[in-house]
């Protein structure tokens, strides 16, 4: 189990828990498991940036990624975020509009309408 990534289930949608220093050591070491979450369409994913202390680009190409695959496979993403460092590293990308974060694990979850 990876100290940067935990995943639960709820209601059948999987919440995929990002933490701490996403940067490329931890992107190396989340990709695959990521990969593996994202190979075949289920009912949705959640990605929750809540406890991310920082992001560099490293591990924002991992969230294009798992926003590339879900989409491509026809499923449902949605990023929960509301930590201003993370969120002001978005803008200044300009991946707030492309990914779309809300503020909680809830909002996310009625956002992709659980199964």
């Amino acid at each position: 189990m990876s100290p940067y990534l935990r995943t639960r289930t709820i209601d059948g949608c999987v919440v995929a828990e990002l933490s701490g220093e996403i940067d490329i050591v931890a992107a190396m070491e989340i990709t695959p498991p990521l990969d593996e979450l994202t190979r075949s369409p289920g009912p949705g994913l959640v990605v929750d940036l809540g406890s991310v202390d920082f992001i560099d680009c490293s591990g924002l190409a991992v969230l294009c990624r798992v926003r590339s695959r879900v989409r491509g496979n026809g499923g449902r993403v949605q990023f929960v975020c509301c930590r201003p460092p993370t969120l002001k590293v978005l803008r200044a990308t300009g991946l707030l509009n492309a990914l779309r974060p809300v503020p909680s694990v809830d909002e996310a979850l009625a956002r992709i309408g659980r199964p």
